[in-house]
């Protein structure tokens, strides 16, 4: 059974009510559509018309809006590429908190601090480790270039630290803008920036890494899970890899890079057959060298852009470019986004969307008006995707780790209560000390308040959404929302809200 079929069958089993499945209709039946609707390959040179400029839009933003859609149709794989290139931008659109330029505060001071105190500090760093969360979330919603959201974001799931052990927002900040810089840049100087990142040197424990007394933990990661991948190393060039970043530690007074030569080892090293006295960024350098490393990169962009099965060929091909360009992002990305294999037909709707996809592409797709992003940050934070607390080293696995019993009923409640905002507006009015609350109820909590205020921003118009399609064509729209044909096709006439509900609550709406 393929991926999508096992996704889809899962979805199908818990969005959809058993009497809607007609009982003696096999699962299956309702699969075929899938592979019905699905247009043909485009040759590279002509126009990628409207299916096509849907693909790329969707695979490298949150989510395809009709006029980008229409405007990239015309175009060819390579011209919509570079358009999507320009479109980049470093600096993000929206402010940071005010804490992130102020002095740095190390977690080493949570040591000399009394008990209530180390609770004070502790709650002030949860509170600000959230609104580093909202920024991201603000960000993406707001952002002019979303691709370089979806690359930042496919950077920190690469080069993976969390807060959770760095217990620093600012240094996560930091690291979050040194990905954002070379999101679109040179793998290289990337590899080297992030080696020397101190989010990194707290999270792989670079610190503790001195002479005579080697942690080995960065090495045997910058080549498992940053480079090499996993058979093309041995222990032996961990540990003599491990020696050569002996010194790479941090100042606990500025939270900036340091090295500390005296804990340094000066002595000789070979790391995969080459000797020598190597530093920390001589290994570095022979990790490039190898055309593992190329293929790694290139197979981990595959499974976010293209499918969860890499074609062998068609990474080592794409490989090959990356190496030949110097480890130039793009050169990588642009021979992936032209490809044969980005357009073909079997890896269309291949990919599960992120909670983040799920819920920045909804809010976007359609064009909420929203307050405070509180409610957005807990919804992809209770269906598995905290942004800067990835679950452990390797990150989130993504695919069809998604997709469980709890985030299947969370995906479809959240889905439920967005587009029922209006409807719940009155209930969060009263609860919020309207004429309709119960004398003598208690004060709601600053938290709570904060959430009911923001679940009572949210807006949509359905009717200046649905104008944008003649006569609000439910075809057209469906066109649009889904990656292919939906399992529950929608009844004849059905229009309006109802067909948009409709169709974000058919399982095809979770795939891209």
């Amino acid at each position: 059974m393929s991926f999508v079929s096992f996704v889809v069958q899962l979805l199908v089993l818990f969005f959809l009510a058993p009497w809607r499945l007609g009982g003696s209709i096999p699962v299956l039946v309702f699969l075929g559509v899938l592979g019905g609707s699905i247009p043909s390959v485009a040759h590279a040179a002509a126009p990628l018309g409207f299916d096509d400029a849907r693909h790329l839009l969707n695979r490298t933003s949150f989510a395809a809006g009709v006029e980008d859609i229409s405007a990239f149709a015309g175009l060819t794989r390579e011209q919509a590429v570079e358009r999507l290139f320009a479109w980049t931008r470093n600096p993000p659109a929206t402010p940071p908190p005010a804490w992130v330029n102020e002095p740095f505060e190390s977690p080493r001071r949570l040591r000399g601090m009394t008990e209530e105190s180390r609770k004070l500090a502790l709650r002030e760093m949860f509170q600000k480790a959230f609104e580093l969360q909202s920024w991201w979330h603000t960000e993406m919603l707001a952002t002019p270039s979303p691709f370089t959201e979806k690359m930042t974001l496919f950077w920190h799931n690469h080069f993976v630290s969390s807060q959770q052990k760095v217990r620093s927002p600012q240094l996560m900040y930091r690291q979050n803008a040194l990905l954002r810089r070379h999101a679109f840049g040179n793998f290289g100087e990337l590899l080297h920036a992030v080696a020397r990142d101190p989010a990194m040197v707290i999270y792989l424990d670079s610190a503790s890494n001195r002479k005579g007394q080697p942690n080995e933990n960065f090495a045997r990661e910058v080549m498992e899970l940053f480079t090499l991948g996993e058979g093309n190393y041995g222990e032996r060039d961990i540990k003599e890899a491990a020696r050569a970043f002996t010194g790479w530690s941090i100042n606990p007074d500025t939270g900036e890079f340091v090295f500390r030569r005296m804990a340094h080892d000066e002595g000789a090293k070979t790391v995969l057959g080459r000797t020598g006295n190597l530093d920390g960024d001589a290994v570095l350098d022979i990790l490039l060298a190898q055309p593992q490393t190329a293929e790694f990169v290139v197979a981990k962009l595959w499974r976010e852009f293209v499918s969860p099965d890499p074609d062998r060929a068609g990474v080592k091909r794409i490989g090959r470019v990356f190496r030949d360009a110097g480890y130039d992002i793009r050169a990588a990305l642009r021979a992936l986004l032209t490809s044969d294999a980005f357009y073909a037909p079997q890896n269309r709707a291949a990919l599960v969307k992120s909670p983040v996809d799920l819920v920045v592409g909804t809010l976007r797709q359609f064009n909420f008006a929203t307050g405070e992003v509180m409610p957005f940050v807990f919804a992809a934070n209770q269906l598995g995707q905290r942004l800067f607390v990835p679950p452990n080293v390797k990150g989130w696995p993504g695919g069809e780790a998604w997709i469980n019993s709890t985030t299947l009923l969370g995906r479809k409640a959240f889905l439920e209560r967005l587009f029922r905002a209006d409807e719940l507006r009155p209930m969060l009015a009263a609860g919020m000390g309207g004429t309709e609350q119960p004398k003598g109820a208690a004060r709601l909590d600053e938290g709570r308040e904060r959430f009911m205020r923001a679940m009572m921003e949210i807006q949509f118009d359905s009717g200046r959404w649905l104008a944008q399609f003649k006569g609000g064509d439910a075809a057209a729209v469906q066109r649009v929302l889904l990656a292919v044909a939906p399992v529950n096709a929608p009844a004849p006439g059905i229009q309006g809200m109802e067909l948009i509900r409709h169709l974000v609550q058919d399982p095809a709406y979770q795939l891209k």
